[in-house]
């Protein structure tokens, strides 16, 4: 009969893995992107569903509009993939 193994430090190594990504985790950054305003320009957004909300995004964020995005801005079309909204 073959003679067994001994579990623990499979298990030993397991734990120390997951306090590891636990640590990892822990540390990240605090969230610094803007967050949509819940003001009188945005708030018709709070009501529809994400994909909608963001087709009226360009209209006035966009090189020539009212709130002109930063140099470097990632592409507009899923803006709110990381802005995220007020919570009320």
């Amino acid at each position: 009969m073959p003679k067994k193994r001994n579990p623990w430090p499979y298990h030993l190594a397991f734990v120390a893995v997951m306090a590891a990504i636990l640590a990892f985790l822990w540390n990240a950054p605090p969230e610094t992107t803007a967050r949509v305003p819940f003001d009188k320009t945005h708030q018709r957004f709070y009501t529809m569903k994400r994909r909608e909300a963001e087709s009226f995004c360009e209209k006035c964020h966009n090189p020539k509009g009212e709130v002109p995005l930063p140099k470097g801005h990632p592409p507009k079309f899923r803006c709110l993939f990381c802005h995220k909204m007020e919570k009320r």
